[in-house]
């Protein structure tokens, strides 16, 4: 499955905590906004029912007909509000006008008379406007009179945009609050697994050591099962290491008997037609002896119970391998020379001996006669190196990553090698934490191979 179409399990779980968030809270919100209108409005009926109240007390039955007498300040006080317009009308049980405002009667819808005590709430119209309208009826002796106090909307049309926006602004930064904890939330839980995935990012065939991370109990069985792979990988590898290290060992010994068979073979009087077999022949055990010497070269660079952390100088080791070069017959023209300094490096010095011994050999197999081979050393500021160069004519930069497989050559590659001394080379640089880079010569064609190890 391709990396864009695989479904992410942060926005999964994201997701479902998200989708009862946004049908909750709508509900939550709508609940809300109801309830705090509700309370709102009872409490600006409150009021109109406190006004209805207040001309309730002022009807005087000591005549035995109802009256009311209204001063100017208190009319005044009993309409007085800063938003609203207030109108008031106080009738006889007979439906005659005894104070206030005899245009309220044109209400509409016009409510029913009350019963005696009872209130009755209303929205109304007049005239075009809307009102909100408290009706109140009071004992007149005969019969009951009907006060209603109405007023204007505009204070509580404001108080709805103020509940409205209150409402909606809590809510969405509820909302946005509740989504950066879930988030967080969801990152700190899947922590762990990034955790884990990020160790086993660190794993390969040289470290497969037991994962050791402090997990949730729901992870715990996820890391066992690497565990066990991890125990069965090793033990795969381990077999397959002690294989290639017998086999290597098994062959090297009836190789080098023939080898030497061969030789002697040569130098006794014989048949002078077979003397080209005997050489061709002499070649091809050449050929399986260095083969088994580097397949046990493989096999220890894979070892991981060899210790790679010992003090060493790159410097002791190259000049190790130049004796033992010194010794050995080079093809025709071909000069071997080194360029030595001071490299402290951390690592397994047979292991780097079998490295340089393979660069060596790959520039003295594909160099050419009369190459110029330099082995050089020293230390920089991101850590020791080594390299060897020669003249001859190089690796085409796109074949450059494949000549570091295994038994992989490029395809202009001459002589008789067998794609395994550059790949030994880079496992060995691998198996040290370093890098095994193929560049181009100095000032010229041909091939440079560099090794860079960490600091010391």
């Amino acid at each position: 499955m391709a990396e864009g179409s695989r479904s992410s399990l942060h926005r999964r779980l994201f997701g479902w905590l998200l989708l009862p968030l946004l049908i909750v809270l709508p509900v939550l919100g709508t609940a809300l906004y109801r309830q705090v209108q509700h309370s709102a409005q009872s409490w600006l009926d409150e009021g109109l029912e406190d006004t209805a109240l207040t001309l309730a007390g002022q009807i005087d039955l000591r005549s035995g007909e109802p009256r009311i007498d209204i001063s100017v300040t208190m009319d005044r006080a009993l309409r007085f509000d800063r938003q609203d317009d207030v109108f008031y009308l106080v009738l006889a049980p007979r439906g005659e006008v005894l104070q206030g405002d005899a245009g309220l009667v044109e209400l509409r819808p016009l409510p029913p008379p009350q019963p005696a005590g009872s209130v009755h709430y209303g929205d109304v119209r007049l005239r075009g406007r809307e009102l909100r309208l408290v009706q109140l009826g009071r004992d007149c002796g005969d019969g009951v009179c009907q006060v209603l106090v109405a007023e204007t909307l505009h204070k509580r049309d404001a108080l709805q945009r103020e509940i409205t926006t209150f409402v909606a602004l809590n809510g969405v930064a509820l909302a946005v609050l509740l989504a950066l904890a879930a988030g967080w939330a969801i990152r700190q839980g899947l922590a762990p697994l990034t955790d884990l995935s990020t160790e086993l990012e660190r794993r390969d065939l040289h470290r497969l050591t037991p994962l050791a991370a402090r997990l949730p109990r729901e992870l715990a069985p996820l890391q066992a099962a690497f565990n066990r792979l991890f125990e069965r990988l090793n033990r795969a590898s381990e077999a397959q290491r002690e294989f290639l290290a017998d086999a290597a060992h098994q062959l090297r010994t009836p190789l080098t008997s023939l080898q030497t068979e061969i030789e002697l073979a040569l130098l006794e009087p014989h048949d002078p037609r077979v003397d080209p077999l005997l050489q061709r022949l002499r070649q091809r055990v050449v050929r399986s002896a260095r083969l088994a010497q580097q397949l046990l070269s493989l096999a220890r660079a894979e070892d991981r119970s060899v210790d790679v952390g010992q003090r060493i100088d790159l410097r002791d080791i190259a000049t190790e391998s130049g004796q033992d070069w010194a010794h050995r017959p080079l093809p025709a023209g071909v000069d071997l020379g080194f360029e030595l300094a001071e490299a402290p490096a951390l690592g397994h010095a047979f292991l780097l001996r079998e490295l340089l011994e393979n660069l060596i050999h790959n520039a003295v197999s594909y160099a050419g006669a009369g190459a110029r081979i330099t082995v050089r050393c020293g230390s920089a500021p991101d850590g020791p190196w080594l390299e060897v160069e020669d003249n001859g004519p190089g690796i085409p930069a796109a074949d450059r990553p494949a000549a570091l497989q295994r038994f992989r050559r490029g395809d202009q590659a001459a002589g008789t090698g067998t794609g395994l001394g550059l790949a030994i080379a880079a496992d060995i640089a691998a198996r040290h934490g370093g890098r095994l880079a193929l560049l181009d010569a100095h000032g010229g064609p041909g091939l440079r191979a560099r090794l860079s190890l960490p600091h010391p």
